[in-house]
């Protein structure tokens, strides 16, 4: 099985990406890091006549790398209780792509897939970061993807999630999984 990570954060090296690289670590993964990328925001064109335009930025490039893979990782750090503003962008983003002729099968080839989130935060994130789980189980019930698991680690300043046994011990039970 092939696997594709998507993170959502800006911080090189953050507690989100640490996490998320024990947990593939030894396997081989495509990795992409939103950052540095440029995804517009959508603008809503679902009920006009005339539909949505062509956006000239990385977003259908993005969603070729996705296609192929079987299995997608969602790794982003809680930003004010949810994914960060890049991810949910990306997903945004799906809406255009449900209506676009060039990917007829884009929701068809998506249901084909199984999904994780990894997830770090500094609030209580066990307790506050289960919203953001929920929105992305959600997302993944609409577009039909298999809701596989998903990692909640504690961490602010850099270099905090290896504080956090719990967190470790589960990307540790993932990557296990995924082998």
């Amino acid at each position: 099985m092939s696997i594709a990570v998507i993170y959502g954060g800006n911080r090189p090296n953050g507690n989100v990406e640490t996490l998320t690289k024990l947990a593939t670590q030894g396997l081989i993964v495509e990795e992409i890091y939103l950052k540095d990328t440029i995804i517009q925001p959508i603008i809503d064109m679902r009920h006009a006549e005339e539909g949505f335009s062509e956006v000239n930025d990385d977003y259908n490039a993005i969603i070729e790398r996705i296609l192929p893979h079987d299995i997608l990782i969602f790794a982003t750090p809680i930003y004010w209780y949810s994914m960060t503003g890049m991810m949910k962008n990306f997903i945004d983003r799906w809406s255009q792509t449900l209506r676009d002729p060039n990917y007829p099968d884009f929701k068809a080839m998506m249901s084909s897939k199984k999904s994780y989130v990894i997830a770090v935060g500094g609030d209580q994130p066990y307790m506050k970061g289960l919203p953001m789980i929920q929105q992305f189980q959600h997302i993944f019930d609409f577009m039909g993807i298999t809701f596989e698991g998903y990692i909640l680690g504690e961490g602010n300043k850099p270099g905090d999630i290896v504080q956090d046994s719990k967190a470790l011990s589960a990307a540790e039970c993932l990557r296990r999984e995924l082998q």
